[in-house]
């Protein structure tokens, strides 16, 4: 698991075993000041919320070795996780139902855009001023 703190707005889970994706996702998670954390197994992501962590924001992979993000995103749900923003990702289209049974609040399908994860964590930082006013 790697930290890149930035000072950030957002605290970023990115749950990716994949060497490219990470350093894209990362990339553009840096765009926004992110705080982001790589876990490369959904059992790493588990093991965060179950130490503890506290997160904004999940970005999670479909395929990954040792637990799978379904699993994953199914496990953080059931301790409890539920204002953590979780999006599920995955070149298989098809992932879109199988992540929202999960407990996933968004699907989006790779490959990730600029404009997509800008919205989508954009509403994150809104939704966050919100809280504080």
């Amino acid at each position: 698991m790697a930290s890149n703190a930035q000072g950030s707005h957002v605290k970023a889970l990115l749950v990716e075993d994949a060497s490219v994706e990470i350093l894209f996702h990362s990339a553009i998670l840096r765009m926004f000041h992110s705080e982001t954390t790589v876990a490369k197994t959904g059992k790493e992501a588990v093991d965060l919320f179950l130490e503890g962590e506290k997160f904004d924001i999940v970005l999670c992979e479909k395929e990954m070795p040792v637990m799978n993000g379904l699993e994953a995103v199914e496990k953080i749900r059931a301790i409890g996780e539920t204002d953590v923003k979780i999006v599920g990702v995955s070149v298989d289209c098809n992932a879109m139902e199988a992540f929202m049974s999960a407990g996933a609040d968004v699907f989006v399908p790779k490959p990730i855009t600029l404009d997509v994860l800008s919205a989508i964590i954009q509403e994150i930082i809104n939704k966050k001023n919100n809280a504080m006013v």
